[in-house]
């Protein structure tokens, strides 16, 4: 079987400063940061995915601006593939899912941001796509939310999302368990 990494939308607008600053974005870049360095090591492929904003009104992930560049403990090196997207899915409208079948891909570990929008919109169509699905919940990173007048803390925000995607979507696991059952 074979696998690769995909990081999700690890970009610079989340983290302190930028214009949708999320809730333990430079954690999770860290250990996403590690599963990559595993990845790298091992020559598996990487795939990098980066939101470009381009609709109308959109207030981050500006094209051009610096809050949409990868953050720096993730960037990419020139062997790794970096695909483009304009939809909270990360295979809508892209070539990702070609590109990991072409690359005989059929397990995917996924890191990124946000848990609650393109994490679950991602990993969700990779299941419907065929593609086995291990979610790294603490390479993964979230922001509160509002609904019926009350904010719903991140890290319940996260929860909730993780909790469904490991009841059928994926294998959610945090980066310890993960990298321990990499070994054996």
């Amino acid at each position: 079987m074979s696998q690769a990494l995909v990081l999700i939308d690890i970009q610079r607008d989340y983290f302190p400063g930028g214009r949708m600053e999320l809730s333990g974005p430079v954690q999770a870049a860290e250990n996403a940061a590690k599963v990559l360095s595993l990845f790298r090591d091992q020559s598996w492929p990487v795939f990098h995915v980066q939101h470009i904003a381009n609709r109308p009104g959109a207030t981050f992930f500006l094209p051009g601006t610096e809050g949409a560049d990868i953050q720096s403990l993730v960037r990419p090196i020139p062997s790794e593939t970096v695909v483009v997207k304009h939809f909270p899915n990360s295979f809508r409208e892209t070539p990702l899912a070609s590109l990991l079948q072409a690359a005989g891909v059929t397990q995917l570990t996924v890191c990124g941001m946000m848990t609650h929008m393109c994490v679950d919109a991602t990993v969700r169509a990779a299941f419907d796509l065929g593609f086995a699905v291990t979610v790294l919940h603490d390479a993964c990173a979230t922001r509160d939310l509002s609904f019926a007048g009350a904010t719903i803390p991140a890290s319940q925000v996260h929860g909730s999302f993780l909790a469904a995607l490991g009841a059928v979507y994926a294998k959610v696991l945090g980066l310890d368990e993960y990298l321990h059952a990499i070994a054996a």
